[in-house]
C-alpha cells in the first residue's frame, strides 16, 4: 500500500511538473529568429568592406595572374576568365558582388552553385593577388590580356569583308 501511494505521488508530480515546463517554455520564449545562412546575393549591406593590399601592385597583379592558373581558377573559368564551366570573371555582371571584400569571400568561402571554398587552403595574401587580378581584367593594367583573333576584330577583315583581287587570281 504504501509503496503505491509513493508511486501515486511520484507520478502526479511527474505530471504536474511536465505540465509546468511545456507551459513556461512557452510563455517565456521568443519569436523564433529569421537569419540568413550563408552569403546572400547583391550589394554591401552588412559587408565588412575591408581594402585589398594588393590593389595597385603591378607585382601583386602580376603573381595574381600566375596563381589564377596555378591554382586551376582558369580550369572552370576560363584561362582569361572568360567563361567556361564556372562564369566569366570579365563581365561586369557579379551575383555576389565586384567589391574587393565580396570577391574575397567568393574564393575563401566558396559559393553554392560550385565555387569550392579556398581560404582554408589558399594563403590570404595570396587571395588577396588573386583578387586584385580578377579586378585588373578589361582594364589597362591587366597582365596578359587576351588577344582577339585578327578574323573576329570588329571593324577588321572577317569571313564577310570583300576580298581585295590579287595579281594571280583577278
Amino acid at each position: 500500500m504504501r509503496l503505491t501511494v509513493i508511486l501515486a505521488i511520484v507520478g502526479v508530480l511527474g505530471v504536474a511538473s511536465c505540465n509546468r515546463s511545456t507551459r513556461s517554455a512557452a510563455q517565456g520564449s521568443a519569436a523564433p529568429i529569421q537569419a540568413n545562412v550563408g552569403p546572400i546575393p547583391g550589394g554591401l549591406e552588412g559587408v565588412n568592406a575591408r581594402l585589398n593590399p594588393y590593389a595597385t601592385d603591378a607585382v601583386a597583379l602580376q603573381d595574381g595572374r600566375r596563381l589564377f592558373d596555378w591554382y586551376n581558377c582558369s580550369g572552370c573559368h576560363g584561362g582569361h576568365a572568360g567563361g567556361g564551366m564556372g562564369p566569366s570573371l570579365r563581365d561586369e555582371t557579379w551575383i555576389y558582388g565586384n567589391h574587393d571584400s565580396q570577391i574575397f569571400d567568393s574564393i575563401a568561402q566558396g559559393r553554392s552553385k560550385g565555387m569550392p571554398a579556398w581560404g582554408t587552403k589558399i594563403p590570404e595574401d595570396q587571395i588577396w593577388q588573386l583578387v586584385a587580378y580578377i579586378k585588373s581584367m578589361r582594364t589597362p593594367e591587366e597582365p596578359d590580356p587576351p588577344v582577339e583573333p585578327a578574323d573576329e576584330m570588329v571593324g577588321g577583315p572577317g569571313p564577310d569583308s570583300p576580298v581585295e583581287p590579287s595579281p594571280h587570281n583577278p
